[in-house]
């Protein structure tokens, strides 16, 4: 068991790698936010299609839940796009470190979705990544609109957990990325022919796109979703929990690494930085004891 359990862990720390690498991607794919999203969304779906058919599961839903993979689905849609979009106008690290506030925007938005009391702490955290969201604007003054938008992606992407987090209790993971990944692939197409976009260039792209696009859409999407719900299997939820916030780290180094001088930030921003994800992981620490606490019983 310990064996596995490490096997587990390392391959969950591959796979938040590779998330990681998705931003790096959407920096070096020449398509604009909205049909890059189209088409990895797209790929993304066929491959999850294959994989239930081949695993012979049942896609049947009711018609209660079927709308609420209906919002999901948009939702998600929405929250690539601005993601892209925000790397496409600011950079990978601004990016990453305003997703950060992802987790954030879900404890604020959890009292409400599960009926339950605020908690202090919850407050007190909230002022410290709104500090450490000060930091960041005050010195990169340059990417504000970048970082507004990625502010948009990430209470998108907390909006996105809270709907699957009710999801996933009733029905396969796989099943609930097929039909929200479908649906964001149908309401993106009527985005595209709305605004007049949706025709042949959308597949027209050169070779150097259509590898990473594979890459996005089978490794960083298809593959970590379903590798990732697997590794649950062993490994607790607070051990995924915390070791996804790693995210953005391994994100802003591949960046630092990859685009060199273009991903420098003042020394400022990376204190901003720290400070939201320090504050995300006692955020789940703190949750985690308390959850620790219910389940013991009193003598």
């Amino acid at each position: 068991m310990p064996k596995d359990r490490l096997k587990n862990l390392i391959h969950l720390h591959f796979i938040v790698f590779i998330w990681g690498f998705t931003a790096i991607l959407g920096k070096l794919i020449t398509l604009d936010s909205l049909p890059l999203v189209w088409t990895r969304m797209g790929l993304a779906t066929l491959f999850i299609s294959l994989y239930l058919y081949f695993s012979k599961f049942s896609i049947k839903v009711s018609k209660q839940t079927f709308f609420l993979l209906l919002l999901g689905g948009i939702v998600v849609a929405l929250h690539w796009v601005t993601f892209f979009l925000a790397i496409k106008v600011s950079t990978v690290s601004v990016a990453l470190a305003m997703m950060s506030t992802g987790a954030f925007f879900t404890a604020l938005m959890e009292p409400f979705w599960y009926k339950r009391n605020i908690i202090s702490y919850e407050i007190i955290f909230g002022l410290l990544v709104i500090v450490g969201l000060y930091l960041i604007f005050k010195v990169e003054t340059q990417y504000v609109y970048g970082m507004v938008i990625a502010l948009v992606s990430a209470f998108l992407a907390a909006v996105f957990s809270l709907i699957n987090g009710k999801l996933v209790q009733t029905h396969k993971p796989s099943v609930i990325s097929f039909y929200e990944l479908g649906i964001g692939v149908l309401f993106l197409s009527l985005v595209l022919l709305l605004k007049g976009d949706f025709n042949m260039s959308l597949i027209q792209l050169n070779g150097t796109d259509w590898i990473y696009l594979l890459i996005l859409a089978i490794l960083c999407t298809a593959y970590a979703f379903i590798a990732s719900v697997k590794i649950m299997k062993v490994l607790t939820p607070y051990t995924v929990m915390l070791t996804t916030n790693l995210e953005p780290v391994y994100g802003i180094l591949l960046a630092w690494f990859i685009f060199g001088a273009e991903e420098e930030m003042k020394p400022m921003f990376y204190v901003g930085a720290m400070i939201i994800l320090l504050t995300v992981i006692a955020n789940g620490i703190l949750k985690q004891r308390a959850n620790i606490k219910k389940r013991v019983p009193k003598i």
